[in-house]
């Protein structure tokens, strides 16, 4: 079972994308230029929720309002790849054995999936964005919800996946083996708050993984 972002492919890899679509309707509607590199300074500096803003401050634009151009980050055919090391995963673990797990908003969240082709190769995805609010990770919804499509315990499941600050804790409670992916180029740090929330194993690539 696997996480998305971070996991399967780089999460920084979408956020340049979307800068990019940002750019151009900046560039198209307003004249503006820019604005996309200045995203990306930001990112790489560490910035996180403030980007478009302070990328708007950067270039005297501060008067555009924000809400319209997270809209086009959000809704956006991303243009984004597998990591090769997780296309080497699934090529191994087939549909039957696979499931998603993923936060945040659906339509781009699913737009991600559909952009990497996982809904093909994929047996089970999980969008928590169209769960009940208050269910995304670490719920324990979207894992019930695998459990059921799988038809086997908690014992018999393994997720892999990035961010030990929300992704393990509840799985590891529901008897799941748990795997940290930490990708050189991760958006965030994934650090463990607790014993409780950190994974029982901790890989650089998917390749490290031994199948049973």
């Amino acid at each position: 079972m696997l996480d998305l972002d971070d996991t399967l492919y780089l999460e920084r890899d979408f956020a340049l994308s979307g800068f990019a679509a940002v750019g151009r309707h900046l560039e198209e509607s307003r004249g503006v230029t820019g604005y996309a590199a200045e995203c990306a300074r930001l990112l790489d500096e560490g910035h996180r929720g403030t980007v478009f803003d302070a990328a708007l401050a950067a270039l005297g634009l501060a008067a555009i309002e924000v809400g319209p151009l997270v809209a086009i980050y959000r809704g956006h055919v991303p243009e984004i790849a597998l990591a090769e090391d997780a296309a080497r995963l699934l090529a191994r673990l087939g549909m039957r054995a696979s499931a998603i797990i993923t936060d945040g908003p659906a339509q781009t969240q699913g737009n991600k999936v559909s952009a990497l082709g996982l809904y093909e190769r994929i047996g089970k995805v999980v969008l928590t964005g169209l769960l009940p609010e208050g269910c995304g990770k670490p719920h324990a919804m979207a894992y019930e919800i695998v459990e059921q499509w799988s038809g086997r315990p908690g014992a018999g499941h393994v997720y892999i996946a990035d961010n030990a600050a929300k992704d393990f804790v509840t799985p590891r409670a529901r008897g799941w083996t748990t795997v940290q992916i930490l990708r050189e180029g991760r958006i965030h740090a994934c650090t463990a708050p607790t014993p409780e929330h950190a994974a029982h194993h901790v890989v650089a690539s998917l390749d490290e993984l031994a199948l049973g």
